[in-house]
């Protein structure tokens, strides 16, 4: 791992090498690092080093451990992997063939010494600007290779330098150079325990959700729920309900069934209408051990049905309580009716009235509207129900409540008797 300064070290060490090289083929010749066409121009006889292009590492770009823990924290410092791309020009009098004998030089010495070596390194960086670099350190040498570029990558190369004539010249590409980032990390704590799981990939798969009452019951608030699919058994087993329901404990697991009294689930969790019931593994890790999550099973729909109480404290009353105007062309009559689960303020409500005999009348309306979740459901009725038995159902987005029938197979409850 090397700082910032590590680029611009290795240009300057491979300035030193092909000034060396330089001067064993061509007496006198120097060594500049501007770009071709620019003020000042080249040294001749001489060799220009241009940096003129860095890629990530093709090898080592994708080797980095991850830096951050699960909390954000450093664990080490970031780094990333580069080639260094040079343009090596070669000026001389070509009469003497002078830019030729320093390419051949050059070659040789490059073949010779195809990496930076930590001498050659640490008299690069022994003066002012690079004396903070810390590349002899570096545990990957850096490497010298001639890059192969046929006649149109070459043009392609020196048609980036506007209006500059071409001179002889070779590609280099050097590398890898890591950089490393000087934010400090926070070590971790030697490990004391390492502990070893394993699992199966398969997780459980529930396939229905039905009351334990039988085929087709109703699912009811006071329902033992069955979930019924395969692999349900886990290390640790719950039931959740709802997108962000608590874990439950079942009272029977097996892996082919897992039932949950509905009874103990808390009365702010359940609703009435469409609900989705999941079966959650936990696995116990850790030391001592303690749950951690595990497999989730698909979510299986079920509908819980709303029950209609019975009203206490009005004996004269069945079921359901009607509140009578005072003034019937003014106020509206007021049904009110206590069920089970608690209905949030953003459910549907309705109810429906069916007269018992006689002319068999119906009626539908709408719930008032509730600022916070509630038992009570009050229905204003803007014209008189009238004397009779009244069967009452309500429906809590689109979950009906059930009537129950009496000895001779007709419905009887929950009603609502006006006098």
């Amino acid at each position: 791992m090397s700082n910032h300064l590590a680029i611009a070290t290795v240009t300057r060490a491979l300035g030193d090498l092909v000034l060396d090289a330089a001067r064993a083929g061509v007496e006198g010749a120097d060594v500049s690092y501007v770009r071709p066409g620019s003020a000042p121009a080249p040294p001749s006889p001489g060799v220009n080093v241009f940096l003129y292009g860095v890629t990530p590492n093709a090898a080592l770009r994708n080797a980095d451990l991850p830096t951050r823990r699960s909390g954000g924290a450093l664990a080490r410092r970031t780094a990333t992997v580069l080639d260094l791309h040079y343009l090596l020009t070669f000026y001389g009098a070509e009469a003497s063939w002078e830019p030729q004998r320093m390419l051949g030089s050059v070659a040789m010495a490059l073949a010779h010494e195809p990496q930076l070596t930590r001498a050659r390194i640490e008299s690069v960086i022994a003066a002012a600007p690079l004396t903070d670099s810390d590349l002899a350190d570096a545990a990957e040498r850096v490497r010298f290779v001639p890059a192969t570029l046929n006649l149109e990558e070459l043009s392609k190369l020196w048609s980036v330098l506007f209006q500059t004539p071409y001179a002889l010249s070779m590609v280099i590409q050097a590398g890898p150079v890591t950089l490393e980032a000087e934010a400090a990390s926070r070590p971790a704590l030697p490990v004391r325990a390492r502990n070893l799981y394993v699992g199966a990939l398969l997780g459980p798969t529930v396939d229905e959700v039905a009351s334990a009452s039988g085929p087709g019951a109703p699912i009811l608030p006071d329902s033992l729920l069955v979930l019924r699919g395969r692999g349900l058994r886990g290390e640790v087993t719950r039931v959740r309900l709802g997108p962000d329901g608590a874990d439950l404990e079942p009272v029977t697991v097996t892996p082919g069934e897992v039932m949950l009294p509905l009874a103990s689930v808390p009365p702010a969790a359940l609703r009435a209408g469409v609900q989705g019931a999941r079966v959650v593994h936990l696995r116990m890790m850790g030391t001592p051990e303690a749950p951690h999550r595990g497999e989730e099973s698909n979510v299986a729909a079920f509908v819980l049905r709303p029950v209609v109480r019975r009203q206490a404290g009005d004996p004269s009353l069945d079921d359901v309580a009607v509140v009578a105007p005072a003034d019937p062309q003014v106020d509206p009559t007021v049904v009110r009716v206590r069920v089970s689960p608690l209905v949030g303020p953003r459910q549907r409500a309705e109810l429906l009235l069916n007269e018992s005999g006689g002319a068999a009348r119906s009626l539908r309306v709408g719930a008032r509207e509730r600022a916070a979740d509630t038992d009570l459901l009050e229905f204003h009725l803007h014209n008189d129900l009238g004397a009779g038995t009244w069967l009452v159902r309500v429906v809590v987005d689109g979950a009906e409540s059930v009537l129950s029938a009496g000895p001779g197979g007709t419905w009887e409850r929950p009603r609502v008797v006006v006098p």
